[in-house]
């Protein structure tokens, strides 16, 4: 529940500051002919549109399974992180469009000063947002969060560029008034525009991976293996380890081989036991473990994790009842 909180606290804040810039910018920007500064406007309105989506799915991922969603609402935050990249894909061609036209028809900007102004308060305020962001995204593991940060990364080195071409034009203007610049504006929106496409790749490369049930990391697969090995002699083999991650819950399933003679009693114990130790590393996980008597006899799928020597599956295998 304080994590619970935490997310929608910072997701608020996100929306707050987006709504905050994109008002400045916009103003800005139609104030002083700036179409770097109206391109960054557009991207803070798209930031905006993301972070209500992430405030959103932050919500809904967080109700408890039920009987139409057995296994929760985690994937509503991947599918937001997914949404928030194609927006982000969406704004970029509009920035490049509308650079181009400036390229071919450039007009002078006025008030240059103000537009660095408001670039270098855009830039310090998605520094404190997006840092809050990833800090609280990595810790409750929230891919909604995660994009949002990835959104505010963006938008300062969005700004910081249109802030250095403004600051390059300002300064030639001052130097020379027949040194004109004015073409360093659409070409930084340009530059913005690459930006926005780099990030919104990654984005949708890691927000989609998920959607598709990809296996959770290797590390913590191995780290799983290895708890499972522990317990041997206990447990004489596993297999059809199977991982995946929906948002941010983990489900991990995977079969045992136990002594036929073990007790239900016995065997419940051992499920347990393993079922807490992984939820304890890793909080949010649902874990399934189908117990199975070993006979000695290892079909292709159990070879790989058979913890039994060769003698003993000899000796297990004519002990068996068949």
């Amino acid at each position: 529940m304080k994590n619970q909180q935490r997310k929608e606290r910072v997701a608020l804040l996100s929306v707050i500051s987006n709504a905050l810039l994109v008002v400045v910018k916009l103003a800005t920007g139609l104030l002083i002919g700036s179409v770097s500064i109206i391109s960054e406007a557009i991207h803070s309105t798209v930031d905006l549109t993301a972070a209500f989506i992430a405030l959103y799915s932050v919500k809904t991922s967080s109700i408890p399974a039920d009987k139409r969603h057995p296994y929760g609402h985690g994937k509503i935050e991947n599918i937001s992180g997914t949404i928030e990249a194609l927006l982000i894909f969406l704004a970029a061609v509009w920035v490049i469009f509308e650079a181009v036209k400036k390229i071919l028809h450039p007009e002078p900007i006025e008030g240059l000063g103000w537009g660095v102004g408001i670039m270098m308060f855009s830039a310090v305020m998605n520094i404190a947002v997006s840092e809050l962001l990833f800090k609280t995204g990595h810790e409750t593991e929230s891919v909604a969060l995660l994009a949002d940060a990835w959104h505010h990364r963006a938008d300062i080195y969005t700004s910081v560029g249109v802030m250095g071409s403004l600051a390059v034009i300002w300064g030639a203007h001052h130097v020379s008034p027949y040194l004109n610049l004015v073409w360093l504006d659409p070409l930084a929106a340009i530059g913005v525009a690459v930006l926005i496409i780099r990030a919104a790749y990654s984005l949708t490369k890691e927000s989609a991976r998920d959607l598709m049930d990809v296996t959770l990391p290797p590390e913590e697969e191995e780290w799983i293996r290895q708890k499972i090995l522990e317990r041997t002699p206990t447990i004489l083999g596993f297999h059809h380890l199977r991982t995946r991650k929906s948002g941010h819950f983990r489900f991990v399933e995977f079969h045992l081989k136990v002594d036929p003679q073990m007790t239900v009693w016995d065997s419940h114990r051992i499920t347990e036991e393993l079922s807490e130790i992984i939820e304890k590393k890793f909080p949010g996980t649902n874990v399934t473990v189908h117990i199975e008597p070993c006979d000695g006899v290892c079909a292709d799928h159990c070879l790989e994790g058979c913890l039994l020597p060769e003698t003993e599956r000899l000796e297990m295998r004519g002990r068996t009842p068949h």
